[in-house]
């Protein structure tokens, strides 16, 4: 079995917030990590934007954005090699998640969209995609998949914590101490869920009224008021009700509730939605944790941040706040994820997913060998 532990892996994320791709560069032996490298955020243009919006739900023809969008990784793969200064001989595997199209485990279907083969051809280097597949294939919910990562890189934390992803939905990963909780992953326990949404209403609602891609720094929402009967209509989604684990597809919530508000009020009850939406999954946990860390775009948005702290009583932090890069940590996790895959260990387990027992995935695509 191959030691990857002295070589690089890069992983590759582009999320549902439809902003761009991340690129990240980690060192692991598939459980301890042991180096973090350089990374970028390569951002889409508008256009490449409104093309991928476009075949979301997997309704129209996917071939040339597909196309499109795996070169663009194997680009920002060229890019982030130069910035570190890297040769494609000292990186074993790219983690390539792809790009979520459509999601519903339910009806044992996730599909994430981007060429693994092709990737290969144009980098060089060897590929691991279509991470969730398998679990959902076996009664799982395929997402979240960072929590495995979650807990390496909390190993050294007091617990219960929880890590909480605000990109265009949100997801936390509850992690206990060994002695309690669900799922035994290097010493911690794990619990996981998607909690709702989490940017995404929120860019589409000042997209659609304005044309700008986000409430740039939550100056919208922070101005308007929160309408207590559309917040309370949409937190009757029977989504609330359902057990963990569960996940949900960018498109499973709709802003009918604020159809009705001000542009600033609408930006305000969105984000209030996305912030009561997390404190929701709370009482589902063994114990509440003491201290929430967040990662991704949500993080820069006073107004959730503020609306968290609200709702959750408890210390809210960027992850910087213990030394970690926000904008690097889900294509760091599929880094990770890639090397988990290619020792044969699990990405999943019950409590992070919901299958039915620890669970490995991901496909394999090496690079042509000249």
């Amino acid at each position: 079995m191959r030691d990857f532990s002295k070589t690089w892996a890069i992983g590759l994320m582009s999320g549902t917030s439809l902003d761009g791709i991340d690129a990240a560069l980690l060192r692991c032996d598939g459980r301890e990590i042991l180096a973090f490298g350089p990374r970028l955020t390569v951002a889409y243009d508008d256009r490449f934007r409104d093309r991928l919006r476009a075949i979301l739900g997997g309704e129209q023809p996917v071939e040339a954005v597909e196309r499109e969008l795996t070169l663009r990784h194997a680009e920002a793969v060229k890019q982030l090699l130069e910035q570190a200064g890297l040769g494609r001989d000292e990186v074993a595997l790219l983690g390539f998640h792809g790009h979520t199209i459509f999601h519903a485990p339910d009806q044992g279907r996730t599909w994430q969209i981007g060429d693994a083969a092709l990737l290969a051809q144009e980098t060089g280097i060897d590929v691991v995609a279509d991470f969730r597949s398998l679990d959902v294939s076996l009664g799982g919910q395929g997402a979240p998949l960072a929590p495995l990562f979650h807990g390496a890189l909390a190993a050294g934390l007091e617990k219960p914590l929880a890590v909480l992803n605000i990109g265009g939905v949100a997801n936390v990963t509850w992690i206990g101490a060994a002695d309690e909780g669900v799922d035994e992953v290097s010493e911690v326990r794990l619990l996981a869920c998607d909690t709702g949404p989490g940017n995404a209403l929120i860019n589409d609602w000042v997209e659609s009224h304005t044309g700008r891609p986000m409430d740039e720094g939550g100056a919208l929402a922070l101005s308007g008021e929160v309408n207590g009967a559309a917040l309370t209509r949409m937190l009757d989604h029977p989504f609330f009700t359902q057990p963990l684990p569960k996940s949900l597809d960018r498109d499973d919530f709709e802003p009918a509730a604020v159809a009705d508000l001000s542009l600033e009020d609408g930006a305000a009850t969105l984000t209030a939605f996305t912030a009561a939406a997390v404190a929701k999954v709370v009482p589902q946990f063994p114990s509440a944790p003491g201290r929430w860390l967040v990662t991704g775009g949500g993080r820069h948005n006073p107004a959730i941040m503020a609306r968290l702290v609200s709702e959750l009583a408890v210390p809210v932090e960027p992850v910087e706040a213990v030394g970690w890069d926000g904008d690097a940590l889900e294509a760091q996790a599929f880094a990770y994820l890639a090397v988990r895959s290619r020792l044969g260990l699990p990405l999943s387990v019950p409590g992070t997913t919901g299958v039915k027992e620890a669970t490995t995935g991901g496909v394999f695509a090496p690079a042509p060998r000249v």
